[in-house]
């Protein structure tokens, strides 16, 4: 059968309405994000091999190859802008060709997560980007309400990015965020595994030392190193060069027990010594939620939280100051219901953690700074 005859005019009609339609989308401006407010990073841009990397180039070579591989993946670096834009668009390209894990989604590996102020000045979550391959151009949010505000984009956990760009319509205002207030300035340094590097959050947001920084309201600085928090000595001599309000150490997940009685001691006399006035938090590991049925799990808990502990206390009674201790057991809930895998967090699980570390961090902080 013949397809019917379009008039004329009909036809005349279909380029001005696509004209229309294309006239009607307002072209995007982009901004690299490093022309913004970056957090999560320590070192300056000159003394980094790559742009996002968390430790300077100088480690390369230092630091064992497994950390310093690692250490290129963007977990915890965000940035903090001001629009009044009623869209936001993320362009970003990742390092990794691998998007997700098995036990871990692409968005949480590789995806861009946002959040805004809201009128009381607290942190909510507006949007994240999805990625779908290597290079990626996402609106993360159309239609939000007129204002302008503070935003936060959290980068990928488990990947890295070459490069990171905000966007947003032609003439809306796009601008720094305004830097930190002194007193609240100086980051949270969190040194651990996989668990602090992310592992298995859905989202970027959603790890335990991002939730913190929201609450908190202070930035944060990420070296979690998946399967690699093992205390190294080349680690701590980085750790010193960071001008912290609190250090927490959580890396008994990769250590076992006579790794913890070797390392703990050192690696907390090391920070101690050049940074005399700021606290330190040491973190026993989360118990395995399978530990109900798995000795080796209940057994692997045990023996790392007893040297542990012998080691904390071998310190205070040497006279090392500002020591914290955070129990593991209650860290993940006592229901089996916060992990993905037995030993890594869901959101769930990391929401439990933060519930825990906020507190003891909030009070290592005050503690230290009443006695300067």
């Amino acid at each position: 059968m013949a397809l019917p005859r379009l008039k004329p005019l009909v036809l005349l009609c279909i380029p001005l309405l696509l004209a229309a339609r294309v006239a009607a989308e307002e072209p995007i401006a982009w901004r690299d994000v490093r022309t913004l407010t970056i957090e999560g990073q320590v070192w300056k841009e000159s003394d980094l091999k790559s742009p996002f990397d968390r430790l300077p180039a100088k480690a390369e070579g230092v630091v064992r190859p497994p950390v310093w591989n690692l250490s290129r993946d963007s977990a915890g670096i965000a940035v903090r802008f001001v629009t009044d834009a009623t869209e936001i668009q993320a362009r970003w390209t990742l390092n990794k060709d691998r998007l997700a894990m098995a036990h871990m989604p692409a968005t949480g590996v590789s995806g861009v997560d946002l959040y805004a102020r809201d009128g009381d000045g607290k942190w909510r979550w507006v949007a994240v980007g999805q990625p779908t391959e290597k290079s990626n151009t996402k609106s993360l949010a159309k239609g939000l309400d007129p204002g302008s505000r503070e935003y936060l984009l959290y980068l990928p956990l488990y990947n890295g990015v070459s490069s990171v760009e905000v966007g947003v319509p032609t003439g809306a205002e796009l601008r720094p965020a305004d830097p930190r207030k002194p007193e609240s300035a100086r980051p949270i340094v969190f040194y651990g595994t996989s668990i602090t590097h992310g592992g298995c959050a859905s989202r970027p947001g959603m790890v335990h030392p991002a939730i913190i920084g929201r609450r908190l309201d202070r930035p944060v600085v990420n070296l979690g190193f998946s399967g690699n928090g093992t205390m190294d000595r080349s680690i701590a001599d980085l750790l010193v060069e960071i001008d912290a309000a609190v250090f927490v150490i959580d890396c008994l997940p990769n250590m076992t027990a006579e790794m913890v009685a070797e390392r703990t001691g050192p690696l907390v006399k090391t920070i101690r010594k050049a940074r005399t006035d700021v606290p330190i938090l040491l973190v026993e590991d989360r118990s395995y939620t399978d530990s109900t049925f798995l000795k080796a799990h209940r057994k692997r808990n045990e023996t790392s939280r007893a040297a542990f502990k012998v080691a904390y206390q071998k310190l205070l009674d040497e006279g090392v100051a500002g020591l914290g201790y955070l129990d593991g057991s209650p860290q993940l809930g006592d229901d089996g219901e916060a992990t993905v895998d037995g030993s890594h967090p869901t959101d769930l699980g990391f929401m439990r953690m933060a519930d825990l570390f906020a507190p003891a961090i909030e009070k290592a902080i005050a503690g230290s700074e009443r006695a300067r």
